[in-house]
């Protein structure tokens, strides 16, 4: 098994937030010249997230925010737009297909799919799927749960609840 871009993605990340100066830069230059891809230890890029194809071609913003569990395939770009501040916000569960382009200041909601070479400029609805250029809304799922588990064939992994103290429990 080879090492992927992500795999360098979270040792730079780890590293960064542990104050090593130069390493991350490096392994950011890595990413780039064995990947062909962008991905920067300052991007914010959420627990089981994967790269299609190791990550050929993914271009993310610095200041992007991308969920749990996503599926970024190969020539995506998470990126900002000329003129408009902010980058993109990706929630959980996303899959965006080859070549898929989402930009500017835009929150693309939980369970969402982006089509193959779209061009996403707008907010998009969690459970909504979307393709074209523009992108348009083509199907919005009741149950993108029970979709994803269709698709995907599995359940999301459970995130553990954390409990909410009751009155009656901050007696005791």
């Amino acid at each position: 098994m080879g090492v992927d871009a992500m795999t360098f993605y979270r040792l730079a990340h780890g590293l960064k937030k542990r104050g090593v100066p130069l390493l991350p830069a490096v392994l950011r230059k890595a990413i780039y010249y064995l990947h062909s891809s962008y991905i920067p230890e300052d991007a914010e890029i959420g627990e089981g997230t994967q790269l299609g194809y190791g990550g050929i071609g993914v271009v993310i913003h610095r200041a992007a925010r991308i969920g749990r569990h996503c599926l970024i395939s190969q020539q995506v770009t998470i990126g900002g737009r000329s003129g408009i501040e902010g980058a993109p916000v990706i929630g959980d569960y996303v899959r965006m297909g080859a070549g898929a382009k989402v930009l500017g200041n835009i929150h693309i909601g939980d369970f969402a799919v982006i089509g193959a070479n779209a061009v996403v400029v707008k907010d998009v609805a969690p459970g909504a799927v979307v393709a074209g250029v523009p992108a348009r809304v083509i199907r919005q799922d009741p149950d993108p749960l029970a979709s994803y588990q269709r698709e995907m064939g599995q359940l999301p992994p459970r995130v553990p609840l954390v409990s909410v103290p009751t009155s009656s429990t901050l007696r005791q």
